[in-house]
């Protein structure tokens, strides 16, 4: 039996493996224009995680879960749709809109939970925003999903009157962040994301804003220079290599989500640029076909890593089942989910992108370059390829199949460096030694070179 001084100790070391949750507030962009930042100047490195449906299928005590959850595991952002569909009704049968008019949100007086007829579908939006904001976590929120504006539910005119009123309802909450579009093109509609943006922005200019775009496409194909557009978001989609052959699409990148980070990092004025929708862990190869390879934890990693070492500010992670929160009461699921949500936030990826935010951030965030450079070998192409990105003192090199690595030395000061191998999937660092800060040198990693064997080498300065 266990004594309860034994048992006191045990639950002191776990809650020792807890974060403690930070306090939301206003995030801006850097001086540099290349990351975000807290209102006090501390590095914020986003790490996302898509709970599109919660608003609409969560109870109060099942958001606490998922928040919960995620917070543990390092998250700090979740996108959330606002409405999924026009009309919308959450999980109590709320209905959030007058007649299927987005210019005409259904609110009652009080906001009680114990009290049904006071209770409305936006009580409930507020107090999962509330709950989030004790957690640390920011809500990153798309006021309509891109479909309804598409099929011609919401014209200009109700279009400013929504954000007029999503923008006065939340402006003073500390944890916003707008996600204007949708998984939809911004070509599509244009006035209208235009008028959601611009009116947001208007009433609510404390709080950041992008554009969600639809898949293999980024914010900046339609709005890079638009004065409510505050860091960019690239959807790089769900599909391999090989399944990327539509002659439609404008880019042909395939797997390779860092080539959208590559063109925002071009861009000027600079603005902060990130992955909002890779591959998702748990989904089918492409998305339709049920029948297809999911992507699995190394994948999700990967995505990360990529698009972070090519200059993002952070990432989105996201799983299959817990994006469309699959419940019990459903009738179907989307894209063959077959798990519950409340199963499927233990999916192994999920634990393993804080590892990616901790790495970050264990060094000078805001000095942080790309820098292919450093590589002397071949950088790779597909999945042999490899990334590395520096600060003045420190470099970083992945390698997601743990293929040797040769290295120019002497792009960070000092007159040695020292070398450790870091494991994305524990975020364990191991000693390999010191080196002269000069000419080539090779680096093995640890383990046979196979895919999701992926390894980051650290190069640290040592004066």
């Amino acid at each position: 039996m266990i004594s309860k001084a034994r048992l006191f100790l045990s639950l002191l070391t776990l809650a020792a493996f807890i974060p403690a949750a930070e306090p939301t507030g206003p995030l801006k962009v850097s001086s540099n224009g290349r990351f975000l930042m807290t209102g006090s100047g501390k590095p914020f490195f986003w790490l996302g995680d898509t709970g599109w449906l919660l608003f609409n299928k969560l109870k109060r005590e099942e958001a606490e879960t998922y928040l919960e959850d995620r917070r543990r595991k390092g998250f700090n952002v979740i996108q959330v749709m606002v409405l999924h569909q026009v009309p919308s009704a959450n999980v109590y049968g709320d209905s959030a809109l007058t007649h299927a008019n987005v210019a005409r949100p259904l609110t009652s007086p009080g906001s009680s939970p114990t009290d049904a007829a006071q209770y409305d579908y936006w009580d409930h939006v507020d107090y999962i925003v509330d709950l989030a904001a004790k957690k640390g976590l920011y809500m990153g929120m798309v006021p309509v999903w891109g479909t309804n504006v598409k099929n011609g539910k919401v014209n200009q005119k109700q279009a400013k009157t929504y954000a007029t009123f999503l923008a006065e309802r939340y402006r003073n909450r500390p944890n916003i962040i707008w996600l204007n579009g949708g998984d939809i093109a911004g070509s599509d509609s244009l006035k209208v994301w235009n008028t959601i943006g611009a009116t947001l922005k208007a009433v609510d200019p404390n709080h950041l804003e992008t554009y969600h775009p639809r898949g293999r496409t980024q914010s900046s194909d339609w709005f890079h220079k638009a004065s409510w557009l505050d860091f960019n978001m690239y959807q790089s989609g769900h599909r391999r290599y090989e399944q990327d052959t539509s002659k439609n699409e404008t880019n042909h990148y395939g797997q390779d989500n860092w080539r959208y980070q590559q063109a925002d990092y071009a861009l000027k004025p600079a603005k902060p640029s990130l992955d909002g929708e890779p591959s998702y862990e748990g989904i089918p190869h492409g998305l339709h076909d049920i029948t297809q390879p999911r992507w699995t934890d190394a994948d999700v990693r990967r995505y990360g890593y990529w698009s972070v070492f090519a200059g993002a500010f952070g990432y989105t992670y996201g799983q299959n089942s817990v994006m469309q929160m699959h419940s019990s009461f459903d009738k179907g699921s989307a894209y063959g989910s077959s798990e519950l949500w409340s199963s499927a936030i233990n999916a192994p990826g999920s634990a393993q992108m804080q590892y990616l935010k901790q790495l970050m951030l264990s060094r000078p965030f805001f000095e942080r370059i790309p820098d292919q450079s450093l590589i002397a070998g071949e950088v790779g192409e597909k999945y042999n390829r490899q990334f590395a990105t520096r600060g003045k003192n420190y470099a970083f090199v992945y390698t997601y199949n743990g293929r040797n690595m040769k290295v120019n030395l002497g792009k960070i000061g000092g007159a040695k460096v020292k070398a450790s191998w870091y494991s994305p999937r524990d975020g364990k660092t191991t000693a390999i030694g010191t080196f002269p800060n000069k000419g080539t040198q090779e680096f093995n990693p640890p383990g046979e070179q196979k895919d999701g064997n992926d390894w980051v080498l650290i190069l640290d300065s040592i004066s």
